[in-house]
């Protein structure tokens, strides 16, 4: 009993099910099941893929996002890793019962960790320099046959998009020649990786596809970059299913999926026009706010930037300068969340943002949580954290051209495995685990 997990990052359902021409994930879906996929909040990279594999949320991982508080002070932010994930997953489960295992590039993996059978480890490695596979015997091995590894798509933030269009393709086409050497070349029970040429694609090239983009460009050069990369997909997706023939299970299966953006929310921007975030100095231009910059004596909460928004109060007893006490600390998230939830677009339409507190979301939270969370426009607006802008609205993204937001419903498709046949509604990314863990007969299945 064996199964190939191909996962996807960023792809949404309409993408697979509907719009693009892929005849042999088509194929897969006549033959199994399939459907949306419900991904964690927040839908991102990191933690979706940790979520989906433990088959607990960000909460009883406690990783919420690609960077968490490490402490209390202003400057305790730190990249998670391999390390950061403290559930087990499924190949580890997998491992301990002497089932044969391999890995690729499936986020957080960095550094690689022991299993019974070989990893490569994901995006978040430094660089080709860093030991990144087990057994370190690996290493060597590909790069003799396939060259440099390409961890990501190089500088996916960038106005170069033909040398980017390029760069996407052959991080694509490494990573499934790779996978095919592996698979072909080891033992294995159990056969999982990631692809990021999907989210890397849609950061940098949705405007040039989607005519209802703000920044549209009609007659532009890269008008067919989705429809040719999605048939490029499904040709080496197709490839992978010839190698493993019909008696393997298959699961194919993204993190989250994908929309445009229509802009950002200045969120800091915002919380210094409202009163909540004071700064030492008014900003010379637009800078990414430092910890030095802010009159802590004077601050009440300030935010992160990114595909959503976290947002911090200074509280005391717990910040080392914090001035909101315990009496004020729900005041004050209740303002916030109202504040928040009520601003809408440049002409005042409102936008649907919603704010959550983390108890509400996540049973468990471990670690050190945001005291809010903030999901600007249904993900259609992404969250900017540098100040100076002249409004609290920007179109231009504060950390390099970005087009596309992440959506809350990926997609799978699956053959194989314990599931009603066609189309189904409902699935949730933390059923994952739970499924698989039923397929390979796991004891302790939750």
């Amino acid at each position: 009993m064996r199964l190939l997990v191909i996962g996807l990052d960023c792809v949404p359902p309409e993408f697979v099910f509907e719009r693009f021409a892929m005849p042999h994930l088509r194929a897969l879906m006549r033959r199994g099941s399939y459907g949306p996929l419900e991904s964690v909040v927040p839908p991102i990279t990191v933690p979706a893929w940790a979520c989906m594999m433990t088959g607990r949320d960000p909460g009883a991982l406690g990783i919420y996002g690609f960077r968490n508080r490490q402490d209390y002070t202003y400057e305790g932010l730190g990249i998670a890793n391999s390390t950061s994930v403290r559930e087990p997953a499924i190949w580890d489960r997998l491992s301990a019962t002497g089932r044969q295992v391999i890995l690729v590039g499936v986020p957080p993996s960095f550094p690689p960790r022991p299993v019974n059978g070989v990893m490569v480890s994901c995006f978040l490695t430094p660089s080709a320099k860093s030991e990144y596979t087990h057994p370190a015997t690996l290493k060597p091995e590909l790069e003799a046959r396939f060259g440099e590894y390409l961890f990501d798509v190089a500088d996916f933030r960038t106005d170069d998009k033909a040398a980017l269009l390029r760069r996407v393709f052959a991080v694509s086409e490494q990573k499934f020649a790779i996978v095919r050497h592996l698979m072909t070349t080891r033992p294995w029970d159990f056969c999982m990786f990631v692809d990021m040429g999907p989210d890397r694609l849609h950061h940098g090239f949705w405007k040039y596809w989607d005519p209802a983009h703000v920044k549209h460009e009609p007659g532009n050069p890269f008008l067919r970059a989705f429809p040719e990369y999605y048939a490029y997909l499904d040709e080496q997706i197709g490839a992978l299913l010839e190698v493993v023939g019909d008696d393997v299970a298959v699961l194919v299966v993204s993190d989250h999926g994908a929309k445009r953006m229509d802009g950002a929310i200045c969120v800091n921007e915002w919380l210094r026009r409202e009163g909540y975030l004071t700064l030492r100095n008014p900003p010379q231009g637009i800078q990414r706010l430092a910890p030095s910059m802010v009159d802590w004596s004077k601050t009440v909460a300030w935010g992160e930037g990114g595909y959503y928004s976290r947002i911090v109060l200074n509280v005391k007893g717990r910040e080392p300068e914090g001035i909101v006490d315990g009496g004020a600390y729900e005041r004050l998230r209740d303002e916030l969340i109202q504040g928040l939830e009520r601003l809408g677009d440049e002409q005042g339409r409102p936008i649907g943002t919603r704010v959550y507190r983390p108890e509400e979301l996540y049973p468990v939270r471990r670690n050190i949580p945001p005291d809010l969370i903030t999901i600007f426009g249904d993900l259609s607006w992404r969250s900017a954290g540098s100040v100076g802008f002249e409004q609290v609205w920007t179109h231009e993204n504060d950390t390099g051209p970005d087009d596309a937001n992440h959506a809350q419903y990926g997609m799978f498709t699956a053959a194989g495995l314990p599931l009603p046949p066609g189309e189904l509604s409902g699935m949730r990314l933390l059923d994952v685990a739970p499924l698989l863990s039923r397929f390979f007969g796991l004891n302790g299945a939750e």
